[in-house]
């Protein structure tokens, strides 16, 4: 169960707005785990592949400053990546269905919807929040 201190939450979030209303719900929800917040795709790379070891559950924006959220998907999920079976929760403002499908069969585990609009972003970060009470989450090796 994720309510366990040793997993960590990577956000990669470029949305200052998005990232705050995120870790509020998440935080409201019950979980305490710590939680990264990285506004760009490098750096949050450099922080899932830094070597350190433990179970990470990833919340990834698509449209990121300096590369796709696909990229990271890709790297994250490849085969010989010691992330590969990580949870990874898409979280982002595209709804083109091609792009979910996509997302899914790199290896995505959910993929939510950004609304538009707050309250309906908050409702679904809040639904975001009670599934990660229940999801279990591999070690990294």
């Amino acid at each position: 169960m994720i309510a366990s201190n040793a997993v960590h939450i990577v956000m990669i979030e470029d949305d200052d707005g998005h990232a705050l209303l995120i870790e509020k719900n998440i935080r409201r929800a019950g979980i305490l785990n710590p939680l990264e917040r990285f506004a760009d795709g490098e750096s949050g790379l450099a922080r899932l592949f830094d070597g350190s070891t433990g179970p990470r559950l990833m919340l990834l924006d698509l449209n990121l400053p300096d590369m796709s959220g696909i990229e990271i998907l890709t790297r994250v999920k490849a085969p010989d990546s010691p992330l590969r079976r990580a949870p990874v929760i898409v979280l982002t403002t595209t709804d083109d269905t091609e792009e979910i499908r996509r997302c899914y069969d790199l290896g995505c585990n959910v993929y939510v919807t950004k609304p538009l609009d707050y309250g309906s972003f908050s409702r679904a970060i809040r639904e975001l929040g009670l599934f990660l009470t229940v999801i279990q989450v591999p070690d990294a090796a």
